[in-house]
């Protein structure tokens, strides 16, 4: 119930700050590292620092397929519906992901 009130409560800011002067910072709300700080919260209790230093390394690393997919929707953007425009950035972003994944494997 905890989350799904906090998922409101981001919707509720976002659509509030996309109505603003300031409508931009609306595409800065969602990096909020909440996910991160859970993420690097048990992997640090419960594995070596090592391994939450590798986490971490990993995390800065996934900057990529964001950028990836901003780059892509950026572009989109002015070709296509916008539906179809996030669609294709959020496959460039799983493109992206995986090709990060499979060189992190390979290379750790």
């Amino acid at each position: 119930m905890l989350k799904a009130l906090i998922g409101a409560a981001v919707v509720v800011v976002l659509a509030a700050l996309s109505k603003t002067r300031n409508y931009y910072i609306a595409g800065l709300v969602p990096l909020f590292p909440t996910f991160a700080l859970i993420a690097h919260y048990i992997v640090g209790k419960s594995r070596s620092l090592d391994d939450l230093k590798t986490t971490i390394a990993f995390g800065m690393w996934s900057i990529i397929p964001y950028f990836v997919y901003l780059a892509a929707l950026y572009l989109l953007v002015d070709r296509f519906r916008l539906e179809l425009s996030l669609a294709m950035a959020a496959l460039a972003w799983l493109v992206a992901a995986t090709l990060l994944v499979t060189v992190w494997v390979r290379l750790h």
